[in-house]
Formats: structure tokens, C-alpha cells, sequence
């Protein structure tokens, strides 16, 4: 059975809950409730699995906060005895506008402290994420307040018809492919 690991990148805590970057772990628990899966606490985080079609997906929500992240992703990694390729991690992104989701398979850690941290602990950035545009509205030298900043009425309503079209990503990813879920994802028409 292939298994794989859907990282959401976040913060734990209360204070965090509705933050633009906790948006990973709001994608997640969108996923886990679609497929009426519970997290449960374990070692670096909350921990969710489903097995479908051939597939075991492990879903984690890391307790490690976002600068730490590659711990957990590390850990799960090597304890499930998971191949880098078939790791997945859903993150927010400033730089790209609000609602809009990219699957890219390397490059940059584009200056998040999340993917920073798991390329450092991994050894390499080549490992696939979803990356889900939070947008750049603030003024220079604001960005981390704006990041840990919470969301707003209208976002919230972008959020609503985005979150599920990051799920449907996930799935295309596990059982369809990387290759095919660019196609059907980063295309222009699909961030209408």
C-alpha cells in the first residue's frame, strides 16, 4: 500500500486559530472533515489517517510552530517510512494573490520560515507543496503581522470557495499524480 504525508504548515494555539498563516491546518481540517477523519495528539503534532483506493494518507498538523516544521515533517517521514516524493505540504503564500493555489514540486523556500526549516532539516527543498496564495496587502515592514494577522470577512468568503479546491488538489495529487494535478490546477482558468 503507498503511502504518503499531507503536511499543514500552522501555529498552535487558540491565537493563531484563524491567522492567515495557520491556513495549512485550515485546509487539513477541511480535508479530514470531507472525509470524516479525527486528529489525535501524538509525538510533533496532531495526526489524522485515511486509507482509500490503495492509498494511506497520514495527515499532520505539526505542534512544533511554523519555524520548526521540518521536525515534525522529518520525523513522521522516516517513522512511516514515507519517500520524499510522495510528501505533500500545504502552505500559505504572500506572493501570490489571494485564493490562487500552485502545486510546485521544488524551488525556493520562497521566504517562508515553515518551508525554510524543512528544507534545512531535509536536506534539499525538493518536495512537493501546495501553496495557497494569502495575497501582500500590508504596507512594507508588516509582513509578520499580516501573516499572524487574522482573516477578514471578505477573505473569509474567498476561503469558503477556495479550501475545497485545495482538498480536491490533495486527492488529485495522491491518486492521479503530480504531473496531472498541475495540469488541472495551476492552470490560469482554474484560479477564475
Amino acid at each position: 500500500m503507498k503511502k504518503y504525508l499531507v503536511v499543514g504548515i500552522g501555529n498552535i494555539g487558540d491565537q493563531y486559530e484563524n491567522t492567515r498563516h495557520n491556513l495549512g491546518f485550515q485546509v487539513l481540517d477541511y480535508y479530514a472533515k470531507i472525509n470524516d477523519l479525527s486528529f489525535s495528539s501524538a509525538r510533533y503534532g496532531f495526526i489524522a489517517q485515511r486509507q482509500f483506493k490503495g492509498r494511506t494518507i497520514l495527515l499532520l498538523k505539526p505542534s512544533t510552530f511554523v519555524n520548526l516544521s521540518g521536525n515534525a515533517v522529518n520525523y513522521w517521514l522516516k517513522k512511516q517510512n514515507i519517500p520524499v516524493e510522495n510528501l505533500l505540504v500545504v502552505v500559505d503564500d504572500i506572493n501570490l494573490p489571494l485564493g490562487v493555489i500552485r502545486l510546485r514540486l521544488h524551488g525556493s523556500h520562497g521566504g517562508h520560515n515553515g518551508i525554510k526549516h524543512i528544507c534545512a532539516t531535509l536536506g534539499h527543498c525538493d518536495f512537493a507543496r501546495l501553496r495557497f496564495g494569502i495575497g501582500n496587502n500590508f504596507p512594507r515592514g508588516q509582513m509578520v503581522d499580516y501573516v499572524l494577522g487574522e482573516w477578514t470577512e471578505q477573505e473569509k468568503k474567498v476561503l469558503e470557495q477556495k479550501i475545497p479546491i485545495a482538498a480536491q488538489a490533495i486527492d488529485s495529487f495522491i491518486f492521479e499524480g503530480p504531473a496531472r494535478t498541475m495540469t488541472k490546477f495551476n492552470s490560469k482558468k482554474q484560479q477564475q
